[in-house]
């Protein structure tokens, strides 16, 4: 179901180069949140190009990690190219727009509209290798996107949450389904290692605990989760 035409606000050749999409729930978690971030800022450092919608939550997370990594990304968008929503994120769009792209198949001055939302979802996984899904709900719109992404022959990936978190409900299920896990970047590097991807993309390495002793206890007991 490809569009008749793309609107482009930046850089055309960033819808050619590998991407993979990072997706999410609007209503995210501080934990969603932040693997969005650690994810998409690996994945910009590694010249992969970061895809998503522009929403509130983990989308906007993508984006901002990415840009703030030196990267790519690219926001397709449910509206016209001229009509940012939300409208909290204009200034993160012109950020978009000058290290990526914002893409659009609607008119412009076209409103958003809750049918919008599905049809950019097939755009947002038709222009990856692969998408990785974080935080979404048993009726996220995430999940459109990664039905869009098996029709299409894309990876799915999910970062797993708490099994007893609504926001993990949907995402979840999709690992019981078998989906890939994503538990480190490398995993969404390996995925995508193709004859599409391109050469030579350095793998991240992980972080290294701090050296002295005292620090090394503290870093290691704030790593299992939310600490007092």
């Amino acid at each position: 179901d490809p569009p008749p035409l793309l609107l482009v606000r930046g850089d055309i050749d960033d819808l050619r180069r590998p991407g993979v999409a990072i997706v999410g729930a609007r209503a995210a978690t501080r934990y969603g949140r932040g693997v969005a971030e650690e994810l998409a800022g690996e994945l910009a450092r590694a010249g992969i190009v970061v895809v998503s919608g522009l929403a509130r939550g983990i989308d906007g997370a993508a984006h901002t990690a990415a840009l703030a990594g030196g990267g790519r990304t690219v926001a397709v968008i449910g509206s016209g190219l001229d009509v940012v929503y939300p409208p909290e994120h204009r200034a993160l769009a012109d950020r978009i727009g000058r290290a990526g792209a914002v893409v659009s198949e609607l008119p412009l001055g076209r409103p958003p509209a809750a049918p919008h939302f599905p049809l950019r979802n097939r755009l947002i996984s038709g222009l990856v290798l692969a998408v990785v899904v974080v935080e979404a709900r048993s009726r996220s719109g995430s999940l459109i996107t990664a039905r869009h992404a098996l029709n299409q022959g894309r990876e799915v990936l999910v970062v797993p949450g708490p099994i007893d978190s609504p926001h993990a409900q949907g995402s979840n299920a999709l690992l019981r389904d078998g989906a890939r896990p994503v538990l480190e970047p490398i995993d969404v590097l390996e995925s995508i290692s193709s004859p599409f991807a391109s050469p030579g993309v350095a793998k991240p390495e992980s972080p290294a605990a701090p050296d002295a002793p005292d620090q090394a206890r503290i870093y290691g007991r704030l790593r299992e989760g939310p600490t007092p």
